[in-house]
């Protein structure tokens, strides 16, 4: 029954995945990343949102931050705002996940993937030494001779290095092209955003505090 906002840090790097699944297992009303970039006007309008919110039945709220989301936005930032903001309103709790997410017994799905994935890799291998075998000795001089092994569309598929060479931002130590991103939505319609669905390929994602709220006579 409290009037209680929850300010969560997640893991992640630079990559938003961890805080976008996230807010969307648990409804968050915000989650901030960096591949979307925020300002100011970004933060108080979640803070306008929450305010409003916090007059229905639903006495809780959950942001959630990627730990890199932003050099100068950060949790202690985003805490003290929320905080200040909300006074009279809501209180605030924050809290640093860290390697609490790490670990952990590993679920029956884990073990079966886990015997998926290397049973392929030694099929991969073996069949890549005798495919390239010449004489006794083995020219692994193709580019499908190095690959890595990861899921695509529910398939396990090898892709050469070299072709992710050309889709990976070394820097930020992220895909250049992100396929979870066409899910964002999402967690504006769950938050009561006014928005319509689009997870084409051409999805339009701006950031959900840009949207109105929808007027509770509508929900």
């Amino acid at each position: 029954t409290k009037r209680r906002v929850f300010i969560i840090e997640t893991m992640g790097g630079f990559c938003g995945y961890l805080a976008t699944m996230a807010g969307l297992a648990a409804g968050a009303d915000a989650a901030y990343i960096f591949e979307e970039p925020f300002g100011s006007r970004d933060l108080q309008a979640n803070v306008d949102h929450l305010i409003e919110k916090m007059k229905t039945t639903v006495k809780r709220g959950l942001v959630l931050r990627n730990e890199r989301c932003n050099e100068n936005y950060t949790t202690d930032f985003i805490y003290n705002l929320y905080s200040e903001e909300g006074k009279g309103v809501f209180d605030c709790r924050k809290n640093v996940l860290g390697h609490m997410q790490q670990g952990g017994s590993p679920t029956p799905f884990d073990r079966n993937f886990g015997t998926k994935m290397g049973a392929k890799a030694v099929a991969w291998i073996t069949g890549k030494i005798k495919e390239c075998s010449r004489h006794g000795r083995i020219f692994a001089n193709t580019a499908d001779s190095a690959c890595l092994l990861g899921m695509r569309k529910r398939s396990l598929v090898f892709q050469p290095i070299t072709e992710l060479r050309q889709q990976t931002d070394f820097e930020h130590r992220i895909p250049k092209e992100q396929w979870w991103l066409r899910l964002r939505p999402i967690l504006k319609i769950l938050a009561k955003y006014k928005i319509e669905l689009d997870t084409s390929e051409t999805a339009h994602l701006e950031h959900l505090t840009r949207k109105a709220l929808v007027p509770e006579a509508t929900l």
